[in-house]
């Protein structure tokens, strides 16, 4: 009986991983879709999605390609992290690609910015000395 529990469980855990992976993917892409109209089409501002390749391995530890999302407004410009999720050593990898941006445009990011529901509270002290500032789910912004 334990035997075909754990063989249902599997059977189970397996696709809902697959929905969830899936649902990151397409959330991501709505933020970013909301994004290009909302300050695109509606307040004039240059929102692109980067994606460069990393030869020297910087970002990452071996080359690889880096994605970005770059907004720019009369040559100010604003790096995004748009992400289902996020952990700490994902805080310090959007970090390494903005380090990795700015040295192969020579362009310094103004503001360094990550767009998460799911980012915990303990990642606040890292996103602090990082200079990187989090908007996440509504429970987590403070009252006015």
């Amino acid at each position: 009986m334990l035997a075909s529990i754990k063989a249902l469980d599997r059977r189970i855990d397996s696709p809902i991983g697959a929905l969830g992976a899936r649902w990151g993917l397409y959330s991501e892409e709505s933020f970013r879709n909301g994004l290009k109209g909302i300050l695109g089409e509606n307040l004039g501002l240059e929102v692109m999605n980067i994606n460069e390749f990393d030869d020297e391995g910087y970002v990452l530890g071996r080359p690889e390609q880096v994605k970005l999302d770059i907004i720019m407004k009369e040559g100010t410009l604003i790096i995004c992290e748009l992400k289902s999720s996020i952990s700490i050593a994902g805080m310090y990898a959007f970090e390494r690609k903005v380090k990795f941006y700015e040295r192969r445009h020579k362009r310094k990011a103004k503001k360094m910015i990550v767009i998460s529901p799911m980012v915990d509270k303990r990642e606040k002290v890292v996103t602090d000395q990082l200079g990187i500032e989090v908007y996440m789910h509504s429970d987590e912004v403070e009252e006015l």
